[in-house]
C-alpha cells in the first residue's frame, strides 16, 4: 500500500489539443501542456511550479489551439512522451502519494481518458479535489465561476498566460492557498 502524504497538494492544469469547429476524423484530443504547482499545506504558499510540454500521440495543433493556449506544433513535437511525463509526475513529484487538485474534473478525466487509451499507469492516488467546486462552496456562490472570475472575485491578478498549464496550475493553487487560510481562520 502507498503511504499518503498530506505535507503537499500537486495543482495540475492541463492543455490540450482543441479545434474550434470539433475533431476532425481520425484525431482524438491529447493532453500537451500539465502545469503544477506545488502548494505546502502548512504554509500554504506555493513552492515549487513546472510546466511539462507533451508531444500528442494522437492529433496536432490547431491555429484555435495555437492562439488559445499559445503553444505550437514545433512546441509541442519538442516535448516528451506522455508515458514519460506521468513518470516524471511520480518520480519529482510524488502525485501517486499526495492529494491532488484541479479546477473542476475535466484534467481529472483528461488523464483517466488518456491514460486508459494509451496503457499509460495512472501517475495520481484517488485523491482528487475539485477547486472550482470548493471555491463556489466556500463562498456561497449560486454557480461554479471559471478560474479568470473566481481571480477577479478573489481580487487575484491573473499570473502569467491564461490557458497555459504552468500559469493556470499557479493561479489555482493561490484559489487554492486562499481557501486554506480561511478555512484556518478561528470563527468570529
Amino acid at each position: 500500500m502507498v503511504k499518503r502524504l498530506l505535507d503537499r497538494i500537486l495543482v495540475v492544469d492541463v492543455e490540450a489539443t482543441c479545434w474550434d469547429t470539433g475533431v476532425p476524423d481520425g484525431e482524438t484530443s491529447d493532453i500537451i501542456e500539465i502545469g503544477v504547482t506545488v502548494l505546502d499545506i502548512a504554509t500554504a504558499t506555493r513552492v515549487d511550479k513546472a510546466g511539462l510540454i507533451v508531444r500528442p500521440e494522437r492529433s496536432t495543433v490547431s491555429a484555435f489551439c495555437t492562439q488559445l493556449t499559445t503553444l505550437t506544433q514545433a512546441d509541442v513535437d519538442a516535448g516528451i512522451a506522455f508515458a514519460d511525463a506521468c513518470e516524471l509526475l511520480r518520480s519529482q513529484f510524488g502525485s501517486h502519494q499526495r492529494v491532488w487538485a484541479s479546477w473542476g474534473d475535466y484534467d481529472r478525466q483528461a488523464f483517466e481518458r488518456q491514460c486508459a487509451a494509451l496503457g499509460v499507469p495512472y501517475p495520481f492516488g484517488t485523491r482528487h479535489l475539485n477547486v472550482k467546486t470548493l471555491y463556489a462552496l466556500a463562498h456561497g456562490l449560486p454557480r461554479e465561476p471559471g478560474m479568470a472570475a473566481a481571480l477577479a472575485h478573489a481580487g487575484r491578478p491573473l499570473e502569467g498566460t491564461h490557458h497555459r498549464g504552468v500559469d493556470d496550475a499557479w493561479n489555482i493553487a493561490g484559489l487554492m492557498a486562499d481557501l486554506l487560510v480561511s478555512a484556518r481562520r478561528p470563527a468570529a
